[in-house]
C-alpha cells in the first residue's frame, strides 16, 4: 500500500467494520479465540516472507524482527487463552436476595461488552509489535471490536502484506467480513477518526501528533476514547551505595539500554541520575565507545534525531561527555532545574543525559521536575531501604512501571504488565497498551437486572455453558449459579 486510501476505499472499510461489529462482538469467547489463533498461526507461517520486507523498509536486523513476529503472535495467543478462561469479560453475578439490607437486592449480572469498530494508528519503531498486528490490534480484537489500522508510512509494503495475511486468516477461520481492515494516508486517518462509526482509537507516536488527534477524538459530536502513547524520558536514579557496589555494571547496563534499537524504544532511559563524584566517567565513556554504528528506521527519524541532538548540545549547562555511534551528555540537577523545558524534551535516538546530584535532598528535588513517564527506575542496595521507601512514592506518582535494579527497555507481555503512565507518556494513565488488561480500553460494562435466563448471553446464564471464570455472590467460580 504505497498510495493513500481513496474516499471510496475508506467508506468501504468503515462500512464493513460497522457491519461486522454486531456479529463479531456477540461471538462466543471460544469462537473468537479460535479466530485470533488463526491469525497468529498465519503470521507465523508468513514470517519468512514478512521479515525480509520489514528489514528492507526499516533497516532493523533479522533477529530483532523475527523476535517481533514471535512477540506479536504470542500476544495474540495470550489473548485467545484469556478469552477462553473468561477473565477478559469480567463477569460478576449477584443473585437476587429478598433479605438484603437495607433493601432487597435484585438479580444483577454484569459483563464487559465491546465498544465497536476501533481505529489503530500504527507505530514506526516496531513494524510488527506496535504496528498492523501489534498490541492495539490484538487487544481490540480480543475485546470483540473490528479493527481498522491506519498504516505507518515508514513500512507501507509490510503493512499491506501483513494485513492481507490477517484478513485471509480471519476469512478462512469464519470471522465476519470487515473484522479487520487497513487504510493509508494522514488525512485519511483524520477522516476516519472523525467518523461516527469509529468508537475508540489507539495511537503510538509523537506528543504533537498525539495531542492533535486526541483533540479531534474528544471534540467530535459524540466524543470517543483516544488512547495515545506519546513520549517518555524514563529516568533512572542511582544511589551512592549502588555506585559503590556495582558502578561499572550500572554504567555498562545503562549504555546498553539507551542504545538498544539505536535508541528508538519508547522505554529508552533518557536520563541517568548519579551522585556527584561517582567516578564512572571512564566506564561510561568506554561503554559508549563500544557502541557499533547502526542505521535508524528512516531518514525522517534520523533527521529528527540530528536536529534534537543539536538542540540539546546547545543548551547552556549541558556538555558532551562522549560521542560516536551514540552520544552521552552531562549536566547537573541545578542546570536541569534552571532549563527544565529545554533539557526535558525527548530526543528519539541514541542519546542520553547523565545528571549529577549533590545529596538526597537534591535528588528528591529533581524528581519533582518530571512530568509523567512510562517508567522510572531506582538502582539501590539493601542498605538504602529507608531512602527507597521515601523515593518509591515519588517515582510511583510519575510513572506507570517502577523498576528496581533493572533497565526499562523490554516490556514483558503478561497479565500484570502496565505499559502506560501519567501524561504526556500516555493519554489515559489508568490503562495499559501491553498485557491482558489492554483490552479494557475497548470495552464497557453492562449490567442486566432481573433478566430471564433464556435471554441472557451464555456467559451470564446460570449453567455457565461457556465454562468461564465468573465472580458469583463475591466468590470466583467456574461452576453453575445456585440460586
Amino acid at each position: 500500500m504505497t498510495q493513500d486510501t481513496t474516499p471510496a476505499g475508506l467508506e468501504q472499510a468503515l462500512a464493513a467494520a460497522s457491519a461486522a461489529a454486531p456479529a463479531f462482538g456477540a461471538s462466543e469467547p471460544s469462537v473468537r479465540a479460535g479466530w485470533i489463533r488463526a491469525v497468529a498461526d498465519a503470521l507465523d507461517a508468513a514470517a519468512s516472507e514478512l521479515v525480509p520486507i520489514a528489514m528492507r523498509e526499516s533497516s532493523l536486523p533479522e533477529a530483532r524482527l523475527t523476535g517481533e513476529v514471535a512477540r506479536s503472535t504470542g500476544q495474540l495467543r495470550m489473548f485467545a487463552d484469556v478469552l477462553e478462561e473468561g477473565s477478559l469479560l469480567d463477569v460478576v453475578i449477584d443473585t437476587a436476595d429478598a433479605q438484603a439490607k437495607p433493601v432487597p437486592r435484585p438479580d444483577l449480572r454484569r459483563v464487559l461488552v465491546p465498544l465497536g469498530p476501533v481505529l489503530v494508528f500504527a507505530a514506526s519503531n516496531f513494524p510488527f509489535a506496535f504496528s498492523v498486528c501489534g498490541g492495539d490490534t490484538a487487544s481490540a480484537l480480543a475485546a470483540g471490536c473490528p479493527v481498522i489500522v491506519k498504516a505507518h508510512p515508514g513500512h507501507p509494503e509490510l503493512s499491506a502484506r501483513t494485513a492481507e495475511v490477517m484478513i485471509e486468516a480471519l476469512r478462512a477461520a469464519g470471522a465476519p467480513d470487515g473484522t479487520f481492515g487497513l487504510i493509508a494516508g494522514f488525512d485519511v486517518g483524520v477522516t476516519a477518526l472523525k467518523d461516527p462509526r469509529i468508537t475508540a482509537a489507539g495511537f503510538t507516536g509523537s506528543v504533537p501528533a498525539g495531542r492533535a488527534l486526541h483533540e479531534i477524538a474528544v471534540t467530535r459530536p459524540e466524543p470517543i476514547p483516544f488512547y495515545g502513547e506519546l513520549g517518555s524520558l524514563n529516568p533512572v536514579f542511582v544511589t551512592r551505595a549502588a555506585v559503590d557496589a556495582r558502578g561499572k555494571d550500572i554504567a555498562t547496563g545503562y549504555v546498553g539500554s539507551f542504545t538498544l534499537g539505536v535508541g528508538q524504544f519508547c522505554t529508552k532511559p533518557g536520563l541517568l541520575f548519579l551522585p556527584a563524584g561517582h567516578g564512572l566517567q571512564e566506564d561510561l565513556a568506554a561503554a559508549v565507545g563500544g557502541v557499533a554504528e547502526a542505521q535508524m528506521l528512516n531518514d525522517r527519524i534520523r533527521d529528527g534525531f540530528v536536529s534534537g541532538l543539536d538542540r540539546l548540545q546547545k543548551v547552556e549547562g549541558v556538555r558532551v561527555w562522549s560521542s560516536g555511534a551514540a552520544t552521552l551528555l552531562q549536566t547537573t540537577v541545578r542546570e536541569l532545574l534552571a532549563r527544565r523545558e529545554e533539557i526535558l524534551e525527548e530526543c528519539f535516538g541514541p542519546v542520553s543525559i547523565v545528571v549529577e546530584y549533590d545529596g538526597v535532598d537534591e535528588l528528591k528535588t529533581a524528581l519533582d521536575a518530571f512530568d509523567g513517564n512510562l517508567t522510572a527506575t531506582l538502582h539501590a542496595e539493601d542498605s538504602d531501604a529507608e531512602l527507597a521507601r521515601d523515593l518509591l512514592p515519588l517515582l510511583t506518582a510519575r510513572a506507570g512501571r517502577v523498576l528496581w535494579n533493572g533497565w526499562p527497555t523490554g516490556v514483558a507481555v503478561s497479565w500484570a504488565q502496565h505499559h502506560g503512565g501519567p501524561f504526556p507518556s500516555t493519554v489515559g494513565s489508568i490503562h495499559t497498551s501491553v498485557g491482558v488488561t489492554a483490552a479494557r480500553r475497548f470495552q464497557r460494562p453492562v449490567a442486566y437486572q432481573d433478566a430471564p435466563d433464556a435471554v441472557l448471553p451464555d456467559v451470564l446464564k446460570d449453567a455457565n455453558p461457556a465454562g468461564i471464570s465468573r465472580r458469583v455472590n463475591g466468590t470466583v467460580t467456574t461452576a453453575e449459579v445456585t440460586r
